[in-house]
């Protein structure tokens, strides 16, 4: 017999499942709903009668194409029932964007960084002012905002809570929960950049290969090198990690990374080693705290016209990426990898080393060279990265915190 505690806990699991499906799917009828979930009509008929009191869902009717007929009712999120800011902090800005429960993108703004000031103050100050000026943009009150979900490169905690290292900021740690409460009711979680990137494109390949998806790795190229996993776990669940890849050591009293390590892939690899090789710097030089996008043009300009230096500064940092891959594929199964990034303009100049550092590789020589492809937009990945996870941790509390109203059934 089921205890009021366990019924609950069922009532909570059916919740999230439905909202889980109409996320997946978008707006659904009830019959469509019951199959696609498997659970009865009579228990999708409480629930959803449960989600529409709490204004969580609501319903609308569809016109029949033939135009005969009665309309089909349809249930989808009700777009205000809550709302989630994704902020993305890259080394040249920072990006605000709010979008309600639905997922639809409400509004957007950027700032560039002040290379000049680099404290975590006046950013953290900074930061606060330009969350309140987004909601206030669109007449929103603080408490309407569910979730704020903030992506960075660099080492987040396992609570996803604090920036522990990152390009941006070095060592200055944030903690970004601690900085939003108790002003801000919002949940708040940070995630690395190329994590969220590996989510996206996890969650699009598990819908395109009907149960066939296993794993993939996105390989960020740009200012810093990043890397995320996604793979499916022993129960089918998507499981997706972002390894510290870009400061794996690849050669032993290497060139001098930005963390303050010798011999990084990134400090190869990433756009101020590239420059430090290009224009022959000695290797323990203090890396540039940023290169302009310009200027890698114009070392990939010479490159291609046949620049000795430049061209070899390619192609050392492709090897330094090829011999990181294959130290992936030795450890995890083998898996198609995706290369994103502004770096992925270069990638014809890069590709030549990364083909060379893959086949020294034992199990590359074994089993062949991996599937490689090149996406060229990685802020809509990054930005569809914020929606999966952040959304859906939405559904999982609303199902399990949100109040019902009074009512014969709930006293």
């Amino acid at each position: 017999m089921l205890t009021k505690s366990s019924t609950e806990l069922v009532r909570q699991q059916n919740s999230a499942l439905v909202l889980a499906t109409l996320r997946r799917l978008g707006p659904l009828s009830h019959t469509d709903i019951s199959a696609h979930t498997g659970l009865a009509s009579a228990t999708v008929s409480a629930i959803t009668a449960e989600l529409e009191r709490v204004e969580v869902i609501e319903k609308a009717e569809q016109q029949p194409h033939s135009g005969r007929g009665r309309p089909r009712v349809l249930f989808a999120q009700r777009r205000d029932s809550g709302f989630l800011i994704a902020v993305r902090i890259s080394s040249d800005v920072v990006q605000y964007s709010l979008v309600d429960y639905s997922g639809r993108l409400i509004d957007r703004f950027e700032e560039p960084r002040n290379h000049k000031i680099a404290g975590t103050m006046d950013f953290a100050n900074g930061f606060l002012e330009a969350l309140t000026r987004l909601i206030d943009r669109s007449r929103l009150d603080r408490a309407q905002v569910l979730a704020v979900s903030i992506s960075s490169k660099g080492t987040v905690d396992a609570d996803g809570k604090r920036l522990l290292w990152s390009p941006v900021f070095g060592g200055e740690q944030i903690d970004f929960v601690s900085l939003l409460q108790p002003a801000w009711r919002a949940k708040v979680t940070l995630n690395n950049e190329t994590l969220l990137v590996a989510q996206a494109l996890g969650m699009k390949a598990d819908a395109n290969q009907d149960g066939s998806f296993r794993a993939l790795a996105a390989l960020s190229l740009g200012h810093s090198i990043g890397l995320g996993i996604a793979r499916k776990d022993r129960f089918g669940e998507l499981e997706v990690t972002a390894p510290n890849f870009g400061h794996m050591l690849h050669a032993a009293n290497g060139c001098l990374c930005r963390c303050g390590s010798f011999g990084c892939i990134e400090a190869s690899a990433g756009f101020y080693g590239i420059l430090r090789t290009a224009f022959e710097v000695p290797p323990d030089t203090i890396p540039a705290k940023f290169v302009p996008l310009a200027e890698m043009d114009k070392i990939a300009t010479s490159a291609r016209q046949g620049n000795r230096m430049a061209g070899y500064a390619f192609r050392q940092a492709g090897i330094a990426l090829g011999n990181g891959l294959s130290r992936l594929l030795s450890l995890y199964d083998r898996m198609p990898i995706y290369i994103t990034g502004p770096g992925t303009r270069y990638f014809d100049l890069l590709q030549r080393g990364v083909d060379e550092g893959l086949e020294q590789s034992h199990e590359v020589r074994l089993q062949g060279r991996p599937e490689i492809s090149v996406i060229v937009d990685e802020q809509r990945l990054i930005f569809d990265g914020h929606l999966d996870r952040a959304l859906t941790d939405m559904d999982h509390d609303i199902a399990a915190f949100r109040p019902l109203p009074p009512g014969p059934d709930h006293p």
